[in-house]
Parts: C-alpha cells; sequence; structure tokens
C-alpha cells in the first residue's frame, strides 16, 4: 500500500500534522536539487526497519547533523564526523547507515562529474521499471535496497504510484511534471 493510500485510511482526527505536511507538500513532488534528493536518500536509508514517523520527527535533527545535505560537505567527512553522527541522539545511531550516507555522498560527487547532477543522472536513466532501479541503485549505492529504491522514487517524483488517482494532492503532482509521466 502506499503512503497516499495508508494517510488516506487514517481516520480523520488521527492524522497526524507531520504525516499531512510531508504526504500534502512533499511526497511525490519532484524535487531539482540535488542536496535535497540526497537528503530524501539519506532519509529513506534512515528509515529502513523504522516507522516513516520516526524519521519525519528527527528531519530537522538529520538537516543540522549532515549540514543542511550538502553534499560536498558530507563528501568530505572524516572519522571526527562519522563518530559525532554515531554521537548525536537527535539522528538514527546506526553505523551502517551513517557509512552508506558518506559513500553515497562521495558517489554523487562522481556521478555529478559525470553527468552534470545527481538529477540529470537519474533523468539519464528514466524510464527504467522498479526492478532495473533496484538493480542500477545496489550497483552504485551503499544500504539501497528495494523498498528504499522504491520509496526514493515515487517521493521524488521518478515512479508512479506516490498518490491515489483520487487524491487530491495527486493533481498537485500532476502540475509539477513527474518525470514518471514522460514515457
Amino acid at each position: 500500500m502506499s503512503y497516499c493510500l495508508a494517510i488516506e485510511r487514517m481516520q480523520p482526527e488521527s492524522r497526524k500534522e507531520l504525516h499531512k505536511n510531508y504526504h500534502d507538500h512533499h511526497y511525490g513532488f519532484p524535487i531539482h536539487d540535488d542536496n535535497e534528493l540526497f537528503g530524501r536518500l539519506l532519509l529513506e536509508i534512515n528509515q529502513a526497519g523504522l516507522s516513516w514517523e520516526t524519521v519525519l520527527k528527527k528531519e530537522e535533527s538529520f538537516r543540522k547533523a549532515y549540514d543542511h545535505f550538502n553534499i560536498k560537505k558530507i563528501a568530505a567527512y572524516t572519522e571526527k564526523d562519522r563518530e559525532r553522527l554515531l554521537n548525536d541522539p537527535g539522528i538514527i545511531r546506526n553505523k551502517l547507515k551513517v557509512n552508506a550516507a558518506i559513500e553515497n555522498a562521495r558517489t554523487i560527487i562522481e556521478l555529478q562529474k559525470e553527468f552534470g547532477s545527481f538529477e540529470k543522472w537519474l533523468e539519464h536513466h528514466h524510464p527504467k521499471t522498479l526492478q532495473e532501479w533496484m538493480k542500477l541503485f545496489k550497483k552504485t549505492f551503499k544500504f539501497t535496497g528495494g523498498e528504499i529504491v522504491n520509496e526514493f522514487l515515487m517521493s521524488t517524483g521518478y515512479l508512479k504510484g506516490a498518490h491515489a488517482e483520487i487524491c487530491p494532492v495527486h493533481f498537485k503532482v500532476l502540475e509539477q511534471k513527474p518525470l514518471w509521466m514522460k514515457k
């Protein structure tokens, strides 16, 4: 079930503002800034094994801890930065996830050199099936399993399915011309 359908099925009184804000203003909308794309990937990786609500509650702490998702700064992180992150109670303190963030930032720097941007690398590989995307991400990045790849691509407009077609937000997403519309 998509995130959108799960939110829509919640009773109105239990729809948490945190989820509503993400659903209504971020989920499925294209992102054109490489740092924000990387930030979404970092958040999706950190969600693995946890609830999305946990990650949403910690998003500002992640932004602060990871230099507002600045790819160049994160790619240059040292062992001291790794230790700082592993001791930061505001984020998910998982060594594999912290290491993946740093290594993935370094990978994106290389992709930017070759393609001009992370976004252009994604566009270069579009369209792909989810299975093809999963193979590509597994070959390219650290800690990117199927659910992480699927949610990252749906949440950033590369794969269809973030919102039910009857969801009012779906029409707002369509206005932004997500890449999945272009086949």
